[in-house]
């Protein structure tokens, strides 16, 4: 296996997915989860983590990412039970959750293992979290490992998220969002998640711009549904701002993972770059080169694009993001 640039933290479950027909039809999910598959079909060396139960749905999660091409970073199972969510989708495709996280084996988790885990690979680049991670319970978790990796030199990405409907007080919640994307050098959010998070702007493309004023992010890409996708870029004249939308409406089958697949095709792509020109991620979003930028942000939407087309989180091959960036191109506004 190549050496891990990437790992992913956050919680790993099985979604049960409503049907027509009234059954519900077992996915293997979780936000985390989903990007560290998705990051190693495209190619990235990625480790995932937080551990899996010993239950049955914990070693079809663990059999799954093995078979992507996930290393392991908790690899022996632990005795709670799998998280799993309840997933009804309206009449656009679009997901409501329901989520069951107590005592659950994603959350046997500490600071300490983290950093650990991490400590023992020596080309890791970066290190990604977001969605359940972010629930205020899991502070103690999170924010010091983010913390520590940071100061360790790593890429720091931050996927804001929002999960209203696991966390009942939204103060304290959206309070630790906003304490995890303070020590985030790329962050990931949605219109709805921005809406959710309350910032100052007239629409979602300037609240994502305030967030620039009260992080270190070197880049905010913000996804805008059936209008495409955004990245905001620190330039050397400010903030510089690329757009990318899908020349052709997509019949959509559902919205599930697609904001996964949007920020592991971005990470993927990032990372390529910086391979290719002997870089490191880092370097690459510092240089803010505008063909790199534009190239990042159309193969983001293209995975993301590719996703919402099937049913459930169903990443996509590196080759076939490719093949489908054709249909997507991306400018500077």
């Amino acid at each position: 296996m190549n050496a891990i640039r990437i790992a992913t933290a956050g919680e790993a479950l099985i979604d049960l997915v409503a049907q027509p027909d009234g059954r519900m039809l077992p996915c293997l999910g979780g936000a985390a989860y989903n990007v560290a598959r998705a990051l190693a079909l495209q190619g990235a060396a990625t480790t995932y983590l937080n551990p899996f139960s010993s239950d049955r749905m914990g070693r079809q999660l663990s059999a799954r990412m093995l078979a992507d091409g996930v290393m392991l970073g908790q690899p022996e199972p632990v005795k709670p039970v799998t998280s799993l969510a309840v997933v009804g989708l309206d009449e656009h495709g679009h997901p409501d959750y329901a989520f069951y996280r107590q005592g659950v084996a994603d959350r046997t988790i500490t600071a300490v293992a983290l950093n650990d885990a991490c400590a023992k690979l020596p080309a890791l680049e970066m290190v990604c979290t977001g969605g359940l991670a972010l629930d205020p319970q899991d502070a103690d978790v999170y924010l010091p490992w983010l913390a520590t990796q940071s100061k360790a030199g790593r890429l720091v990405v931050v996927d804001a998220n929002v999960r209203p409907a696991v966390i009942h007080d939204m103060a304290p919640y959206r309070a630790n969002i906003l304490q995890s994307l303070a020590l985030a050098d790329v962050i990931k959010v949605s219109d709805e998640d921005l809406a959710y998070l309350a910032l100052p702007g007239f629409d979602a493309l300037e609240q994502a711009g305030h967030l620039f004023t009260c992080t270190p992010a070197k880049c905010i890409a913000l996804t805008l549904g059936p209008e495409g996708a955004c990245m905001l870029v620190r330039g050397s004249q400010g903030i510089e701002v690329f757009r990318a939308k899908e020349p052709q409406p997509v019949v959509v089958v559902d919205t599930v993972g697609a904001g996964d697949c949007f920020l592991a095709g971005l990470l993927a792509c990032l990372l390529n770059h910086a391979q290719a020109n002997g870089q490191t991620a880092a370097g690459v979003l510092s240089q803010v080169n505008s063909d790199v930028m534009r190239n990042m942000l159309a193969h983001a939407l293209a995975h993301a694009t590719l996703c919402v087309m099937q049913s459930g989180c169903s990443p996509s091959s590196w080759t076939q993001v490719r093949a489908f960036m054709q249909q997507v191109s991306a400018v500077k506004v």
